[in-house]
């Protein structure tokens, strides 16, 4: 049997711990990512009799991938560009 315990960390109100036998890893990244579990102090996956600590697996699965703005809307920049070389020809 496999199963996650998700530590959540509430501060001075204290901790809890989600553990969910129905729960699969899927399950656990896709409420990460949702923000339904925030302030996790540690994911463990307990399988048969070993735990693995698998935070930083789950972690980084859940982060949204980093998007580089800079190139996103050239289409758009060139014509506004090319609206002002014609703005500024006519005056």
């Amino acid at each position: 049997m496999q199963y996650f315990v998700v530590m959540i960390d509430y501060g001075r109100r204290g901790r809890e711990a989600v553990v969910d036998p129905e729960l699969t890893r899927r399950d656990v990244v896709a409420r990460i990512a949702s923000g339904e579990y925030a302030n996790i102090s540690f994911i463990h996956e307990i399988a048969g009799h070993s735990v693995a600590d698998i935070t930083a697996d789950l972690l980084s699965e859940a982060r949204l991938p980093d998007i580089d703005t800079a190139d996103a809307d050239l289409q758009a920049r060139r014509f506004d560009h090319l609206r002002d070389l014609r703005k500024h020809e006519r005056a």
